[in-house]
């Protein structure tokens, strides 16, 4: 609209419409102005109100076989937000759905979802796929695996949707299978369509504000529609240690000792083990594994408050990986393994003493999760 065309009468309204004060006495060329300066201001708040919404779009991501939502948890930490999150275990879809109320929580096998919806709208595909057969604590059976065939059904959700973004989390054990070979398969058919940078790395979770040795491979792929190349995180300025979680931690539930074996953790110091204790009981303990060789240093093994506690597992007592308490004559609770797992206190698992245990033991550290999400938030 031409102001010089307006009757002053109509600049008049103009000026009332526009919320101006002090105009009833201003000439015609004089309203014109004021009105301008008030259009021009708006148009600068409009703006910067666009840019600040821009500044503070929420990216999406999608993750399958979540779990207890380790990863999940530690990428909204980093500013991502979910539109859907899928595993198949009854029990880690209703931690999920009680700790992500506002999110769409899908309940069954990852291959049985309809993700057509999602082609070209996701910003981040991510998974802790199910890859037990490739761990060095398991029998390795690779990709011949039927729980390795997960991986392929990743792949075929990945090559649907076409994310800007994916991150597939793994056991460290995945770079070594098979000499190397079922690593460079699953690069390979990952990236049949050419459309994706791929790079992997093998990050310890002590070394990002984790107090706990977990070693992990994350395979990380960056459309090369991207011009940003994806840098993996920095490592944290200092290591945390037991002693920086376990105090003040509520009190929960968790898994006990019998006397004889509480016996026996009486004679072991902080970071010992079975080595400390007297030759009668280290060869009645062991049995004939103490002839056989070998480290065994899991066995019967006491946390120390000055160091990282060693991998936390689905269940804090078994015989050959023992995670006794640093101070008492136990196994650390769920709300201790969680801390340790940098899980907030008011994250809160559902299912059975075992059925927690498992979904906190096998998740994603939150904070490793969340400084992998601001190394990829860069590239968005």
């Amino acid at each position: 609209m031409e102001l010089t065309k307006l009757l002053k009468q109509e600049l008049l309204a103009k000026c009332e419409e526009l919320g101006i004060t002090r105009y009833a006495s201003k000439n015609k060329s004089q309203l014109i102005e004021l009105i301008n300066s008030k259009q021009t201001t708006q148009t600068i708040e409009e703006d910067n109100s666009k840019k600040e919404i821009q500044n503070t779009q929420a990216y999406n991501f999608i993750e399958v076989c979540a779990g207890g939502g380790g990863l999940s948890s530690g990428l909204i930490k980093a500013g991502f937000t979910p539109i859907l999150l899928n595993d198949n275990n009854s029990d880690c879809c209703k931690t999920l759905k009680h700790n992500h109320p506002h999110a769409n929580v899908v309940c069954e096998s990852m291959d049985k979802i309809d993700y057509t919806q999602y082609v070209n709208k996701v910003d981040l595909l991510t998974g802790g796929v199910p890859c037990q057969s490739f761990s060095q604590a398991g029998l390795r059976k690779g990709l011949d695996d039927p729980r390795g065939d997960l991986m392929m059904k990743f792949i075929e959700i990945l090559i649907l949707i076409k994310p800007k973004l994916f991150m597939i989390e793994n056991v460290k054990g995945l770079a070594t299978h098979d000499n190397g070979k079922t690593i460079e398969k699953v690069l390979e058919t990952l990236n049949a369509n050419r459309l994706y940078n791929i790079s992997y790395k093998c990050l310890d979770a002590s070394k990002y504000d984790v107090p706990q040795k977990r070693e992990r491979i994350f395979i990380v792929g960056v459309l090369k529609t991207i011009i940003h190349t994806f840098n993996f995180p920095n490592e944290s300025q200092r290591k945390k240690v037991l002693k920086d979680v376990l105090y003040n931690v509520p009190y929960s539930n968790g898994a006990k000792y019998n006397e004889d074996k509480i016996r026996l953790f009486k004679m072991i110091p902080q970071g010992g083990c079975w080595i400390n204790l007297p030759t009668n009981l280290q060869k009645e303990y062991l049995g004939n594994s103490y002839n056989s060789g070998g480290g065994k240093r899991g066995i019967l093994y006491r946390l120390s408050m000055e160091k990282p506690s060693l991998t936390l597992l689905c269940t804090p007592s078994q015989k050959q990986t023992e995670r006794c308490h640093p101070l008492e004559d136990r196994p650390l609770t769920l709300r201790e393994y969680a801390r340790i797992q940098t899980f907030d206190d008011s994250y809160e698992f559902i299912g059975t003493l075992n059925s927690q245990y498992k979904q906190i033991g096998n998740a994603v550290p939150v904070e490793l999760a969340k400084y992998m999400g601001e190394a990829l938030l860069k590239l968005l």
